[in-house]
């Protein structure tokens, strides 16, 4: 808690999800509590309730505030005083769920951090956008990528046009943890992320494409046009892709590319991106955040480093920094800095400020049905053997 918080007080958090053998459960909880200004008080950690009660103690959450279901936590933490129920609900759970969780949670009147992507399908990514436009809660989508300093520092750089007109976009994530069926190993990550009942119409490219486009909207701002892809499920038997490349065409005339994967071996977390401009190109790789490569054509290639004291560095890179240069941060700093920009808005909200719904520093709910039009269009156009279809949503952030 700042000292400069109007609140005087830590924001009160309730996770929905994160049981045992989670992981991204950890890592919202982790990011939550990083910069001191939340406490984990609240959760309903299972959709079993004896093992959501049975996590409560690896997280610290007294028993009297572990529920055994979202809805039972809703109801009782909107019966207490004001000074105790919880500001806000960060819900990590399988796709299939997020709809109904952060829907409940909206409608009674609470902040929402939700994991992506945002929702199953675009019809509920569209139910939920409206319910959130019709209320006065602050809803972020952790797409935590947005939040490193050198992605921060290249989108202000690019808004502020020191690349020129932006004309190619190329952004891959690349791993290769389901080079096997692990799916029929009884391996938890695997099972829901493979099921189409659970993950959604896709697979490689709902579970990581989606940041990978994420990142070149919001890095750029350019505004999508429409959206040519191919998905291929290339482990035999397996329900959903695998692999898939996506041509998408931007309004200004840019072209973009956006290729996943989770069968190449090797990869572990290769998530990267390639912007050319007309007055220059960058290249950052999320397995080593705190470097970017600037180009320009006779001058020496200029590495920048995360160093928020160099003079290089602008206002938006520079705030996201929490250590002196040579000190790495990388991915529980990065998602604590979405959780940062969310607070902001809700220390906002709680003292009666308007709040900003759209044009966020941080990933919102317009993001969220972006993300779902994406998917949609993707898998559309893959079934087609590739043919165009629309992606500009008129929810788009720009």
């Amino acid at each position: 808690m700042g000292t400069n918080d109007p609140l005087n007080r830590k924001l009160r958090m309730a996770l929905v999800g994160g049981g045992q053998g989670s992981f991204i459960g950890r890592v919202h909880a982790t990011a939550a509590v990083l910069d001191n200004r939340a406490a984990l008080v609240a959760g309903a950690l299972s959709s079993t309730p004896e093992r959501a009660k049975a996590s409560a103690p690896d997280y610290d959450i007294p028993e009297d505030r572990a529920y055994g279901s979202y809805q039972e936590m809703l109801e009782k933490e909107n019966a207490l005083p004001e000074e105790q129920r919880i500001d806000f609900v960060s819900v990590a759970t399988p796709n299939h769920t997020h709809f109904e969780i952060a829907k409940a949670a909206v409608e009674a009147g609470f902040n929402v951090i939700c994991d992506k992507p945002m929702t199953f399908d675009l019809a509920q990514a569209e139910e939920l956008g409206a319910t959130v436009d019709n209320s006065n809660v602050v809803f972020a989508v952790t797409h935590n990528y947005t939040g490193y300093p050198l992605v921060r520092q290249a989108r202000e750089m690019i808004l502020g046009g020191e690349l020129g007109e932006i004309q190619a976009i190329r952004a891959c994530y690349i791993q290769g943890w389901l080079r096997t069926r692990l799916e029929n190993e009884d391996q938890k990550q695997a099972a829901w992320r493979t099921d189409p009942a659970r993950s959604g119409a896709a697979g490689c490219f709902g579970d990581i494409a989606t940041h990978a486009y994420n990142l070149a909207r919001y890095m750029t701002g350019e505004i999508p046009d429409s959206v040519s892809c191919h998905l291929r499920t290339f482990e035999e038997g397996r329900a959903l892709d695998d692999y898939g490349t996506a041509v998408i065409k931007f309004g200004n005339g840019a072209l973009g590319t956006v290729t996943s994967s989770q069968i190449s071996h090797g990869r572990e977390n290769d998530l990267f991106i390639e912007i050319d401009g007309t007055k220059g190109a960058i290249e950052w790789h999320q397995e080593e955040p705190n470097k970017m490569l600037v180009r320009r054509n006779g001058q020496p290639h200029q590495l920048y480093t995360r160093d928020p004291n160099a003079p290089f560095m602008n206002g938006a890179g520079a705030a996201a920094c929490r250590l002196p240069s040579g000190h790495p941060e990388a991915f529980f700093e990065a998602f604590a800095n979405v959780y940062r920009a969310a607070y902001d808005a809700m220390v906002l909200r709680a003292t009666g400020e308007d709040i900003e719904k759209k044009d966020t520093i941080y990933p919102n709910v317009h993001d969220g049905v972006e993300g779902m039009y994406f998917i949609q269009q993707c898998v559309a156009s893959g079934s087609q053997d590739g043919a165009w279809k629309p992606l500009k949503h008129d929810r788009a952030r720009r």
